[in-house]
């Protein structure tokens, strides 16, 4: 997918300032790292490219396209480093970025709970139509939109089988695949959605009264013990694949932005969504 806008380049600050219009850092948790990793603030910025992880495939895939700016789903540094040294992982990242003039910049929980945020574009991704509530209500939020997960409903009730298959096909392709439990008769109408690893919601999806919930990272003992209890049937998808529907959501909003920023067509920005899948886990084997 690309998105382009016409009139003159803008600056690193420029497109950061449009896009935290669209999720603000402050709707970050506290213990997320969002914002600028890496760049000139006073850079030009004429391609950007979305992607879910900042790893080396899509420094890649960055480079190559001629990128000005990276913008990740996940955090390069969630969690302190003493060194950025270019013979580790995080630092040959940052310093193939800097060498190539090329900026990163993360957006984590605060599009989680952005309202359209990761959830709302995993929902309408599996099929979900009508309006959508969190899961999991932002309490600062006093229109109530805001929130971790959605909760939405099919146009048409299916069974469990076909509603998993409709999940498969309406994400990214990965070897994992998906996996589900519960009655594969049962039938869906309202399901309950958290992009990335959301077994912590469990509680909330019972509660919520919906018939499943996708979600990703289901660990043995809470999924297990969530089945012994009959509740909602659980569709647990990898995680790249439950966020990457957002990077076309995010293109949009801040190509938009930058349009309503600039007061008239918009600016000369080219936005791509990265195709390169960074699911951690690139083969699965079966007893034969």
């Amino acid at each position: 997918m690309a998105v382009s806008t016409a009139t003159p380049p803008r600056s690193l600050a420029d497109v950061i300032s449009a896009f935290e219009e669209i999720y603000p850092p402050a709707w970050a948790m506290s213990w997320d790292a969002v914002g600028l990793v890496c760049g000139d603030p006073d850079q030009r910025v004429e391609r950007v490219l979305f992607a879910v992880d900042p790893v080396a495939a899509v420094v890649d895939e960055a480079l190559e396209w001629g990128a000005d700016l990276v913008v990740t789903h996940h955090p390069l540094m969630l969690r302190g480093v003493t060194s950025v040294a270019a013979n580790t992982p995080k630092g040959n990242v940052v310093h193939r970025l800097i060498r190539a003039g090329a900026a990163l910049y993360t957006a984590h929980t605060n599009a989680d709970t952005a309202a359209p945020g990761v959830s709302d574009a995993l929902a309408r991704a599996i099929g979900l139509t009508g309006p959508l509530r969190p899961l999991d209500p932002d309490a600062t939020d006093p229109e109530g939109r805001r929130g971790i997960g959605r909760i939405g409903a099919l146009d048409q009730p299916m069974i469990l089988h076909d509603f998993a298959a409709q999940v498969a096909q309406g994400l990214p392709a990965t070897a994992p695949g998906i996996r589900v439990s519960g009655d594969l008769d049962r039938l869906i109408t309202t399901v309950a959605v958290s992009g990335g690893a959301g077994d912590s919601l469990l509680g909330a999806a019972r509660a919520a009264g919906v018939d499943a919930f996708v979600t990703s990272d289901l660990r043995h003992h809470p999924a297990s013990e969530f089945a012994e209890d009959p509740g909602p049937a659980l569709v647990d998808t990898p995680h790249f694949a439950s966020e990457w529907p957002w990077l076309a959501d995010g293109a949009i909003h801040l190509a938009d932005a930058l349009a309503r920023g600039d007061g008239r067509d918009g600016a000369n920005v080219e936005i791509r969504v990265s195709t390169v899948v960074t699911d951690a886990w690139s083969q699965t084997f079966h007893h034969i």
